[in-house]
């Protein structure tokens, strides 16, 4: 392979093309950069129109979103929360933040998220709510799943930081659970730098939300604070560049899908050797990440293929690991099977919204020519030339 780099392509980097800086500079020239401001009601009304509910709390970051959601619903210490293994770790993490127990559930092999059918078998008398997670912005299928909790009298809470935009069966992703919690931090669809929110259509729900969010003040009597609450405010200057960014989400999930259909047109000759993205005929993807999995049979080693894209300029990134594999949550792998397989066989190509379809060229002339060197390598035969 020829490794001189002659270009640098991001995994992911924030399109801010919109009235931002003209937002920023009102907060900067009013003094309204802190907690309270204009924006904040401009962001979570922006918010809550687009995901088709009543309410949309902001938040400082997704992890503070799903945290609050867990907490307001009444998650806490003794209760189980189920949940996929094969996400990010905040999503565990904010149920042990509420004292609740993980219980991890395997994925299904498309799209990647929690499989439905193996959900019943992790309910026990202390299971309180199932978390679901829409794995880099495929919908998850959440009919069965609120079949499920509805027959259990369980809450459905979504961790859909990554899916803003998706739809299932025509349905916004923000609208499908009791409560969905969005992340903003500068490599998602829209960004605030920083950022999260909680949609739901539930009033009392939000209300409370509202209330903890701010160290749980009494409305009615300033600085008395009748339980602990969080300081998981959203400032003005950061909702400013939700603002305008939610102003334009349209675009931005479009871009998004533009650049995973030229993904697919240059990739599509490769589909022995790679699993590219499934789409449910009841879903449309919202391609936060355009995620390729190795083919078992033809799998080389994961992390030298991210070494070799990173020394022609490109910048990729593993698919999650499982979060029971990770030290304070750890099971043995061979209940999680499927997650582990993915995990081990897939990863994440730049996508973000500044791509031109001559940079997924140049990448996908690399991921190619990156797995070829490597599978030479191990003395099987050769499958294709880059």
């Amino acid at each position: 392979m020829n490794h001189r780099i002659n270009r640098s392509i991001r995994v992911a980097e924030p399109v801010l093309d919109g009235n931002e800086a003209l937002y920023v500079m009102d907060c900067l020239q009013s003094t309204w950069i802190s907690s309270r401001g204009t924006y904040i009601d401009r962001f979570e009304g922006l918010l809550a129109e687009f995901c088709q509910v009543p309410y949309a709390v902001v938040t400082n970051n997704g992890t503070s979103s799903l945290h609050l959601a867990l907490a307001a619903a009444g998650i806490g210490a003794g209760d189980e929360v189920i949940m996929p293994t094969l996400s990010y770790v905040a999503t565990a993490n904010a149920a042990h933040y509420c004292q609740a127990k993980p219980v991890f559930v395997d994925c299904e092999p498309n799209y990647l998220s929690m499989d439905p059918e193996r959900i019943e078998e992790a309910i026990s008398p202390r299971t309180k709510a199932i978390l679901t997670v829409p794995l880099y912005g495929h919908p998850v299928d959440i009919d069965p799943i609120r079949q499920i909790a509805q027959r259990h009298g369980l809450l459905v809470i979504e961790d859909a930081a990554e899916a803003i935009g998706a739809l299932y069966k025509g349905r916004r992703v923000g609208s499908l659970a009791d409560a969905s919690s969005f992340s903003f931090f500068g490599n998602k669809t829209i960004t605030t730098g920083e950022g999260g929110a909680i949609t739901t259509a539930d009033e009392q729900l939000a209300s409370r939300m509202r209330f903890l969010r701010g160290q749980a003040v009494d409305p009615s009597k300033n600085y008395w604070h009748p339980e602990v609450g969080f300081n998981y405010r959203m400032t003005n200057v950061a909702a400013a560049i939700g603002t305008a960014q939610a102003e334009r989400l349209d675009i931005h999930v479009q871009r998004r899908q533009q650049v995973a259909q030229w993904y697919f047109e240059e990739l599509s000759e490769h589909q022995d050797i790679f699993q590219l993205p499934w789409t449910a005929p009841w879903a449309q993807h919202s391609y936060w990440m355009y995620t390729i999995l190795m083919r078992p049979e033809l799998a080389v080693s994961r992390d030298e293929w991210i070494r070799l894209l990173a020394e022609s300029g490109i910048e990729s990134r593993p698919v999650f690991y499982p979060i029971h594999s990770m030290p304070m949550y750890f099971e043995r792998s061979d209940k999680y099977p499927v997650a582990e397989r993915c995990s081990r066989l897939g990863i994440n190509l730049p996508t973000h919204g500044k791509l031109t379809r001559d940079d997924v060229s140049y990448v996908c002339r690399h991921v190619i020519a990156a797995w070829n060197s490597l599978y030479r390598t191990q003395s099987k035969p050769h499958v294709r030339a880059a």
